[in-house]
């Protein structure tokens, strides 16, 4: 790999680990960096899934102190780890293509469900008879889980593995997919949120890390440039969300998840 190579996959990594802390996303800046240093694209897939992962890791580290009970936090990593196992699988068997294509309406549809929280949670609320208690899966003042309905913890799970299915298969956005689905069942301020969604997230890429080191066609030496400066860019995204009010974070991934979701649509039929 020549040096303007390297160089262009390092600071992808920088801004890809910043990206995927505060909204997600940062997968939209390495993924392509790998095409344009040469590789084909299901190797830069799976290698870019691997490089990302140690951002994920930094991430959590940054925002370990606004993370609830960890007993409840266990709960969701079994459906996050099975479905990003299928994600892998279907990655590593199927073409592409087809998924490109509805790739960019999955996430303006989760940035949409973001934008709107607020207005499907009265909604909701209103479906459930108005009532005024806890609305969802949320998390008590002392950090521990608030009973709710079956039904609304099976919301929360299945919603966990549609988007460890879609980030075990490509990955882009994920954080926005996660950020969107985790705020509108979960009743808990964002900066919370987005400290659960980066342990998903760090699940999700612990897991295609032994999927794909075990059978992906992965490029070891872009991985070995990327990895170390999603690290970096990742503790440092993640601090700085613990210092952003509510409303400008929610603003940020809106604006972000829209960009994203607008490029994949340009690339996709294009």
């Amino acid at each position: 790999m020549e040096v303007p190579e390297a160089l262009l996959l390092l600071a992808a990594g920088l801004a890809a680990g910043m990206v995927n802390a505060v909204a997600g996303g940062g997968s939209l800046i390495t993924f392509p960096a790998m095409i344009a240093v040469g590789l084909p694209p299901i190797a830069a897939n799976v290698s870019n899934s691997m490089a990302v992962c140690p951002g994920y890791l930094a991430s959590v580290l940054g925002s370990r102190a606004d993370l609830p009970d960890r007993r409840w936090l266990l709960r969701l990593v079994p459906g996050t780890v099975l479905g990003t196992a299928a994600g892998c699988a279907l990655l590593l068997s199927t073409p592409a293509r087809a998924f490109e294509l509805v790739v960019p309406f999955l996430v303006l549809g989760a940035t949409a469900v973001l934008a709107f929280q607020e207005q499907l949670r009265r909604l909701v609320r209103q479906q459930d008879g108005g009532s005024s208690g806890p609305l969802r899966p949320g998390l008590a003042g002392n950090g521990t889980a608030v009973r709710s309905p079956a039904r609304q913890t099976v919301g929360l799970h299945a919603m966990i593995v549609v988007g460890a299915v879609y980030g075990g298969y490509f990955g882009a956005a994920l954080g926005v997919m996660l950020v969107a689905g985790l705020a509108l069942v979960l009743d808990e301020t964002l900066t919370r949120v987005s400290a659960i969604k980066n342990l998903l997230s760090a699940v999700v890429g612990l897991t295609t890390i032994v999927a794909f080191a075990a059978f992906g066609p992965v490029n070891w030496t872009a991985v070995a440039v990327v990895a170390p400066a999603t690290i970096v860019g990742g503790y440092a995204g993640a601090r700085l969300v613990r210092r952003l009010p509510p409303e400008v974070l929610r603003t940020v991934i809106v604006v972000f998840g829209t960009a994203i979701g607008l490029l994949l649509l340009y690339r996709a039929w294009t």
